[in-house]
């Protein structure tokens, strides 16, 4: 279990800040070691099944040291009271952004129906600009397309990631916690395999676009 050091003196965080504000790198890591509880403690709010610790820590990270540059020492507050405000917004900036990339990727967003009323849920990761695909392409050939894709531009493990995460296949669809323990791998491994397979897969898929 991590253990993270207590917080430094109002003084000593004076000097330091000082220090840092003068372009002292050693006294700004300092700083950051000292106020790695608080990211931890803040990251606890945000945590959950989907997420890994470790890497919502480093992100908090990424806030705490963008308040260490920032911050104003006359106005008197303590550094962990702006602090704060800077790390909940990388990791809501964070959230944000894998919303964007969940929609984005979503191999079952809804778009439209075939021409015998079947509802299209693969097209969103092929950008067209054929205002009338939904009339031309049918659910058939859109899954072909995107079998012949993942056969040709896929690893066996970019393949075996996405078919057990959009449950392709007739694959029930599993969490990334679920996959990494399935498969004996770390879970932010598993959601670097998957934006890597499904990037490729829209590279791919819009190359052979009609």
């Amino acid at each position: 279990m991590q253990t993270f050091k207590k917080p430094l003196s109002k003084e000593a965080e004076l000097y330091y800040l000082t220090q840092s504000k003068n372009g002292d790198l050693r006294a700004r890591n300092i700083l950051v070691e000292y106020n790695l509880r608080l990211v931890a403690h803040i990251v606890k709010k945000y945590n959950n099944f989907e997420r890994d610790t470790d890497d919502l820590i480093s992100i908090g990270t990424i806030g705490l040291i963008k308040a260490i540059n920032t911050y104003d020492i006359e106005k008197g507050n303590r550094l962990a009271t702006y602090a704060s405000r800077c790390i909940e917004n990388e990791l809501l900036m964070m959230l944000r952004q894998e919303r964007k990339c969940s929609r984005e990727f979503s191999l079952y967003e809804p778009i439209g129906t075939d021409k015998e009323g079947n509802e299209i849920n693969l097209l969103d990761i092929v950008e067209s600009n054929n205002t009338d695909m939904t009339e031309n392409i049918s659910l058939e050939d859109d899954i072909k397309h995107l079998h012949h894709s993942m056969k040709n531009t896929l690893t066996d493990r970019e393949t075996e990631v996405l078919t057990l995460r959009y449950g392709l296949f007739g694959q029930k669809p599993l969490t990334q916690r679920e996959i990494a323990k399935k498969l004996n791998i770390s879970r932010s491994y598993v959601s670097r395999i998957e934006k890597k397979a499904l990037s490729k897969l829209k590279t791919s898929m819009d190359s052979t676009s009609p």
